[in-house]
């Protein structure tokens, strides 16, 4: 791999080795990042609660991520806090792969979040009435939803009958942040304007878990939550094998049984790993690391070209993230996301990008880890 565009001495654990990448990072990417950047407690309200002290987690970078995206093309590198050997390492050689051959491209598709309250009805008789009520009174519905919030847009209301219930879909988009939050104030003021002008009375619950929020959902898979963004890109069968020790064939073919194995374990999604890219970025960026749970079921195509060559594409319906609000107000979280330039108005859409496509390279580093056989020597090596 180029020593110039690889992060250096990347398993050398000393004082000096992190002042000499830090110091690289810094040449190749104009911003400083300290070796520390802890927060006094008051700036951690809304945060935590019964905080008694701080863990530390390493910070690493990988790179270098050549992206070709919705908001324009750029080389990055990018933070990651983890506490597994070889994670930093595979994604930088992914990464490196992939820019060998031209970069990653990616396209975000748009973006949602939602909350879905359970109401509680006199009788299943009431349904339909319910029904034409909140289609009628969707406009001064939203009036009451947005009023909470500079940001959230109430798009739609989804209506699921559910026995002598209704669980109903509010679907927002929150702009740079997460929304969490947001959407669950906006939802909460909504609610409680439909039980004070239904002509009957009626009640609710602010979460009745068909927003699947925290969960791998099958509906979130198809329909999405948070961000949906596709990466791709195709890869020569030279660098492939001068980088990952591995062919097209053998990836392939490997990638077929991969498939059915999948299946036969019922694993939502199809992808081999992405939740660990996904916890690393995201602590890394203050997000809300919960969020890992429905957002790594993403699902992964390979394909052989005319060409001869590989086509990895990538799509993750549900990418939960933000760029303002939560744990990104941090100082050293403020400057992982500064780092790859996602901070400032719209900003959210590359972060959501970036991550797809750093999802995709850490994917096609173990698939060639996985067929050529280093998979368990790489952790043996890199992560005792």
């Amino acid at each position: 791999m180029s020593t110039k565009l690889i992060p250096p001495k990347g398993n050398e654990h000393s004082a000096e080795a992190m002042a000499t990448r830090r110091k690289w990072l810094a040449e190749v990417t104009g911003q400083e990042i300290s070796e520390h950047g802890l927060d006094a407690p008051e700036k951690l309200r809304g945060l935590i609660e019964n905080q008694i002290g701080e863990v530390t987690l390493p910070l690493a970078i990988a790179g270098p991520l050549s992206i070709h995206g919705s908001f324009g093309d750029g080389l990055f590198y990018v933070p990651l806090c983890a506490l597994e050997g070889t994670l930093a390492l595979s994604m930088t050689r992914g990464l490196y792969l992939t820019h060998l051959n031209g970069g990653i491209h990616t396209q975000h598709i748009g973006q949602k979040l939602n909350r879905s309250p359970v109401f509680f009805l006199p009788s299943i008789r009431e349904i339909n009435d319910f029904s034409q009520w909140l289609d009628k009174h969707i406009e001064s519905i939203r009036v009451a939803a947005e009023a909470k919030s500079n940001h959230a847009r109430l798009v739609n209301i989804e209506k699921i009958p559910h026995h002598g219930k209704m669980l109903l879909n509010f679907i927002f988009t929150t702009g740079d942040a997460a929304g969490q939050n947001m959407v669950t104030i906006c939802t909460q003021e909504a609610c409680q304007y439909i039980c004070a002008h239904y002509p009957k009375p009626i009640s609710f619950l602010i979460e009745s878990n068909y927003a699947g929020d925290k969960n791998a959902a099958q509906y979130n898979l198809v329909t999405g939550r948070g961000h949906s963004v596709v990466a791709q890109c195709h890869l020569q069968e030279r660098y492939i094998r001068r980088v990952l020790h591995s062919d097209i064939q053998t990836m392939i073919s490997y990638r077929n049984n991969f498939v059915s194995s999948s299946l036969l374990a019922g694993v939502l999604g199809l992808n081999a790993h992405a939740a660990n890219a996904l916890a690393a970025i995201y602590i890394a960026t203050g997000q809300d690391a919960a969020c890992v749970a429905e957002n790594c079921t993403a699902y992964s195509e390979y394909e052989v070209t005319e060409k001869g060559e590989l086509f990895a594409s990538l799509h993750m319906p549900s990418i939960t993230v933000g760029t303002v609000g939560g744990g990104t107000r941090l100082a050293q979280q403020r400057a992982n996301l500064s780092l790859i330039g996602c901070t400032g108005d719209n900003s959210a859409v590359q972060f959501a990008e970036i991550i797809g496509a750093c999802v995709l390279a850490l994917e096609l580093s173990l698939l060639g880890a996985v067929t050529s056989n280093e998979f368990t020597q790489a952790h043996i090596h890199y992560g005792r």
